[in-house]
């Protein structure tokens, strides 16, 4: 049954694409969309990556430690990418390089989805199919967190075209490693924290304070919104 991880993962790369697409669709209203992904990112670290590994690690301490270890690392990442002044042309192409950075995080996560439904798969059926309503259900945001994360520090619409691409192949080929490979629940535990860090980080220091530098309550309520949703579909995925 492993295999039939593949096929469900080319479902969440769709999601994924047309969460893209509709991010590029409405970039012209950017900060709009930031919005509603700054409070989708937050939740999916807060409702759906960080409980899933502290429950593979079974220590929340350690767990927390490692969060705290994806939120420096990015921190010192951005930080020593982003060296000049916002008014210089060194300082554009470094935040160029931090929206790769952004990119890279979240397709890596992509990744760790797909290799989740993949081993899940290769322990029942069940576990599999309640790994992949979890993973596709937060596929749309993933899609609309990179263009958006791209487009707020590049405005490359080339480039998240290439990262949405990117980040919709990763479930794929997470599932297909997940359906060869056996890794220890533990290990993917550790990366999921990691990745909270760094989805906290992005949400807290790039997308919501951009999304909100200037008075809306229609923002207010989009980034509201994408708290609600994230909590709802990760209470039901849960079920």
């Amino acid at each position: 049954m492993p295999l039939v991880a593949i096929p469900l993962a080319a479902l969440t790369a769709l999601a994924t694409w047309l969460g893209g697409k509709v991010a590029l669709r409405l970039a012209h209203t950017l900060p709009t969309v930031i919005a509603l992904s700054g409070g989708v990112v937050v939740a999916v670290a807060l409702f759906d990556v960080l409980p899933e590994g502290i429950e593979l690690i079974g220590d929340p301490s350690q767990a927390t430690t490692l969060v705290a270890v994806g939120f420096l690392a990015f921190f010192f990442a951005e930080r020593a990418l982003v060296l000049h002044h916002r008014d210089s042309a060194a300082e554009a192409r470094s935040h160029h390089r931090v929206g790769v950075l952004g990119a890279l995080g979240l397709s890596a996560h992509s990744f760790v989805d797909g290799l989740g439904i993949g081993l899940a798969f290769g322990l029942d059926s069940a576990t599999g199919v309640l790994v992949f309503i979890a993973v596709i259900s937060h596929d749309f945001a993933d899609g609309l967190n990179t263009v958006s994360f791209v487009l707020k520090q590049s405005g490359d619409r080339r480039q998240a075209n290439r990262w949405l691409r990117i980040d919709a192949l990763a479930p794929v080929l997470g599932a297909v490693v997940g359906s060869l490979l056996t890794v220890s629940g533990e290990t993917l535990g550790y990366i999921l924290c990691l990745y909270s860090g760094f989805f906290l980080y992005m949400g807290a220091t790039d997308l919501l304070p951009e999304a909100h530098a200037h008075a809306s309550w229609a923002r207010v309520a989009l980034t509201a919104s994408g708290f609600v949703l994230i909590f709802l579909v990760s209470r039901v995925a849960g079920v």
